[in-house]
């Protein structure tokens, strides 16, 4: 697993922790849940990490 994903992985993680705390994820349906927040997190790193090595 290359560091992107290891850092999406975490926060994703903690995402889906306060998510639960908070009462709007169960659970029951954090594995409907947390691919989708993962899938986001991953490709909010690497739009960043491609705007930073074109200047943007």
């Amino acid at each position: 697993m290359d560091k992107d994903s290891k850092e999406a992985l975490q926060v994703a993680k903690e995402l889906t922790a306060k998510f639960i705390e908070t009462r709007t994820v169960s659970p029951g349906n954090f594995a409907e849940v947390f691919p989708s927040v993962y899938k986001v997190v991953r490709e909010a790193i690497s739009a960043d990490a491609h705007s930073d090595t074109h200047g943007n």
